[in-house]
């Protein structure tokens, strides 16, 4: 037949590219050891990663402020505690325990016990009060309402979440405080037998009117984060049960509330710390009374924020340490608190996820 060169089944046969084999056929023109194999699948075309992009851009700047977070953290702590030491020094009581509050005498004795139970107590009943009330007011707006009245009312929520506390302290102390002794009136007229509504009086400035004021602080911001929450719902969820003959609130609550839970969680945990922090409304709603007692409607009832406030002022040395020193329980109660809700909320995620 001839000496014919056999056809090659290689793509680059004929073209610019030269094999190995080839090389070594043609002699020393090519030399195999100067020629590489282009990889296979042409990943040889895809540029090189880059040592500086966006993406390492963004990552190293959320983690710096991660690690910020903590350090200021960090740092507010150790300044509470350097500034708080010697006050805790010259005490001559028990700072848990006791429940009076003189830091400015000659041998100061103050108790941090009356004002942390005001706290704590204020801020549960003023949590009991508002979230059955927002988590019906989130529902509503984000199920039942039309879009015409929803998108309107939770606009008008979520403006009350910006009013400053101290509108809300001097609307309570100068216009709803009349209505709650009223009704702290009642209250012990009928059910004075309940040791929580007890007493001869008098009544006004008290644990209840203080925590009515707070929950109607915290109102907007678990009913704006609830709302929020709800809404993320997926609509198959939804629709696969009204699809199986549940009404509108069995679906609701097999479909909505269990994804949701989370996040309420979340919100109440989130209201709670306002709750816990508050200042001004408090300050200006309690009665200032160094005791621990669970009546709620006699006059009486402090906080540690409100503490601070009034008598900030007039605090010596000693005092302003005090004062610091009960600053750094009401850090150690919100770091508590905010640590107890990212523990339920993964809880509540990984099982989430398991069962899914």
């Amino acid at each position: 037949m001839g000496d014919y060169p056999t056809g090659s089944t290689n793509a680059t046969a004929g073209g610019p590219g030269v094999t190995g084999r080839h090389a070594r056929s043609a002699g020393n023109g090519v030399s195999p050891s100067s020629y590489e194999e282009p990889p296979i699948g042409g990943g040889g075309a895809l540029p090189k990663k880059a040592r500086f992009s966006m993406e390492t851009g963004f990552r190293g700047l959320s983690v710096s402020a991660g690690a910020m977070v903590l350090v200021i953290i960090v740092a507010i702590a150790i300044f509470l505690i350097a500034k708080a030491v010697p006050a805790l020094r010259d005490n001559t009581v028990n700072f848990f325990s006791y429940e009076q509050w003189f830091p400015n005498d000659a041998q100061p004795k103050f108790g941090i016990a009356a004002i942390a139970f005001g706290t704590v107590l204020s801020s549960v009943i003023a949590l009991i009060v508002a979230v059955p009330i927002a988590l019906g007011i989130a529902l509503f707006l984000s199920h039942y309402a039309p879009k015409r009245l929803a998108n309107p009312l939770g606009f008008v929520i979520d403006l009350l979440a910006a009013v400053p506390s101290v509108v809300f302290g001097l609307w309570g102390r100068d216009v709803f405080a009349q209505p709650v002794q009223d009704f702290s009136l009642w209250l012990n007229k009928y059910f004075s037998w309940i040791p929580l509504f007890g007493g001869d009086g008098p009544f006004g400035r008290s644990i209840l009117l203080g925590s009515l004021v707070l929950a109607i602080m915290v109102l907007p911001i678990v009913t704006s984060l609830s709302r929020e929450v709800f809404q993320q719902t997926p609509g198959m969820n939804e629709e696969a049960a009204l699809a199986l003959g549940a009404t509108k609130w069995e679906m609701i609550r097999t479909a909505v509330l269990p994804y949701g839970k989370p996040g309420v969680i979340a919100a109440v945990m989130l209201g709670l710390g306002r709750a816990l922090g508050e200042t001004i409304a408090l300050a200006l709603t309690l009665g200032t009374v160094f005791s621990i007692s669970f009546n709620l409607i006699q006059v009486g009832g402090n906080s540690i924020a409100a503490n601070i406030a009034n008598t900030f002022g007039e605090a010596n040395d000693t005092g302003r340490g005090a004062l610091i020193a009960s600053g750094l329980v009401l850090f150690a109660i919100t770091l508590v608190v905010n640590m107890a809700a990212r523990a339920i909320i993964y809880r509540r995620r990984e099982f989430r996820d398991a069962a899914a």
